[in-house]
């Protein structure tokens, strides 16, 4: 029988690396495999950025892919905790009978939501701005750079 407290907190905490889908799922289920990939490359983004500064233009692709993937997994947190008993056990409990089914939400659940709920739009919200940073602040360099070269040829032109 499949607890959603403990699925609730998989979720939030270690949903990243796929250990929820598994809990649900079973070790077939391909979602759980493949969740570990943008969490991984995210957290290259964030190695790279450490070693190389802010200005490393791959590690500002790559970082906002974890803050999304745990984002994700914040919102499927939520999504289980709110689901109602009957669903809960349609879903994931169908083979259980239904006098062995007790209600699987307590206050353990409403906490893992509520942090889940905190802590993925906080990560969320870091995640896009983050993002749009780093592409406004790319696209302004960008365009001194044009500038400058634009002056310069006038410049050379002027003198001639």
């Amino acid at each position: 029988m499949k607890n959603k407290t403990l699925a609730v907190w998989l979720t939030f905490l270690l949903g990243p690396l796929g250990i929820h889908r598994f809990y649900l799922f079973g070790f077939s289920n391909k979602l759980g495999w493949v969740l570990p990939i943008p969490t991984a490359l995210g957290w290259y983004g964030l190695q790279r950025a450490f070693e190389f500064g802010q200005d490393d233009v791959l590690s500002w692709i790559l970082i906002p892919l974890i803050g999304f993937t745990f984002a994700g997994c914040a919102l499927n947190a939520i999504v289980y905790g709110l689901m109602a008993p009957e669903k809960w056990h349609s879903k994931f409990n169908a083979g259980v009978a239904s006098s062995d089914q007790a209600d699987t939400s307590n206050w353990l659940t409403i906490f893992g939501v509520a942090a889940a709920l905190l802590m993925g739009t906080t990560i969320l919200m870091a995640s896009i701005v983050f993002s749009f940073q780093r592409y406004f602040e790319h696209q302004i360099e960008e365009a001194k750079a044009i500038s400058q070269g634009t002056d310069r040829a006038t410049e050379i032109q002027n003198s001639k």
